[in-house]
């Protein structure tokens, strides 16, 4: 049952957040700073990051804190808050890429892609590949970015209706989005395995845990959601998937952690089942074609 007592020392270490201000992230935030780390919290809004960052200090910890301004929904703004970063940094030993939307109404990114898609899926994409840089430079250095038990409803991404072109479905959308991120995860792995990079790139998942992130569910579907899946974990427990996949020595690249219970619903971190669809190779190339295209961001061959 490994919980936040069984992080190591993180003195020393830099970690950026994505997503920060509430829910996992700030959880997230909070367990890394405690453990030492300096941590830079990236937010869309610049005082609710100020907030969570006073509220975070206030609670006390051995690490120091950082916030930025990191809209996931524009690849100008990404490009841009990277660009600060790397300015500032030398060396970042986490990249944790957290923040996410689910289920919201028909919406888009400034660069036109549907919102679950843009934000979840090639937002991360783009902010990792301009941090590569600094990430590069710090051997063992940790990417994770978080999936979806979700991404095993879908079989495929299709690359024709990332912009909503056919239709939107908010379930299915945010499924894709997931889907992708495991395979952005599993095949940056093998591209740094190819290079010789020493990095590590993992994924987790929180299971059903009660945060922000379910605000655009109707308050029927969420009260269906509890009777189905029983009642939701709060933020921290649902961090440490997460958690574990940042710290923990045990972790190899290519892993993805989420709750050991039932269903991969609720429990503690373990490794837990990836789809067939996540793991083909063909297809990850497709996306990760796709995403440097759409981008504009190059990694490593």
């Amino acid at each position: 049952m490994w919980t936040i007592e069984n992080i190591p020392g993180q003195t020393g270490k830099t970690a950026l957040v994505t997503g920060a201000t509430s829910g996992i992230g700030y959880e997230t935030a909070q367990a890394l700073y405690t453990a030492g780390a300096h941590v830079i919290l990236a937010a869309r809004d610049a005082i609710k990051a100020e907030q969570a960052a006073s509220t975070i200090q206030a609670k006390g910890g051995k690490g120091t804190l950082e916030v930025g301004v990191l809209d996931l929904a524009s690849l100008r703004q990404i490009n841009q808050f990277a660009e600060s970063i790397r300015k500032k940094h030398d060396q970042l030993q986490i990249l944790i890429n957290n923040a996410g939307v689910m289920v919201p109404p028909a919406s888009k990114t400034e660069d036109g892609f549907e919102l679950q898609f843009g934000v979840n899926f090639l937002g991360h994409f783009a902010l990792t590949g301009h941090l590569y840089p600094v990430l590069k430079q710090t051997a063992g250095a940790r990417i994770v970015t978080l999936s979806s038990g979700a991404h095993r409803f879908v079989a495929a991404i299709d690359f024709a209706n990332v912009r909503s072109e056919k239709s939107y479905n908010p379930n299915r959308e945010y499924a894709v989005s997931k889907l992708a991120d495991l395979q952005f995860t599993l095949e940056l792995q093998r591209r740094f395995e190819r290079v010789g990079d020493k990095l590590i790139s993992v994924a987790a998942h929180p299971g059903v845990t009660r945060t922000a992130l379910s605000r655009h569910m109707p308050d029927a579907v969420y009260q269906a959601a509890i009777t189905q899946f029983g009642e939701l974990m709060p933020a921290w427990q649902g961090a440490l998937p997460t958690l574990f996949a940042a710290t923990s020595p045990t972790v190899n690249g290519g892993d993805y952690y989420g709750p050991d219970g039932e269903s991969e619903l609720h429990g503690y971190p373990a490794l837990v089942k990836i789809s067939d669809a996540a793991r083909t190779v063909e297809a990850a190339k497709q996306l990760w074609e796709f995403a440097e295209h759409a981008t504009g961001v190059r990694f490593p061959k």
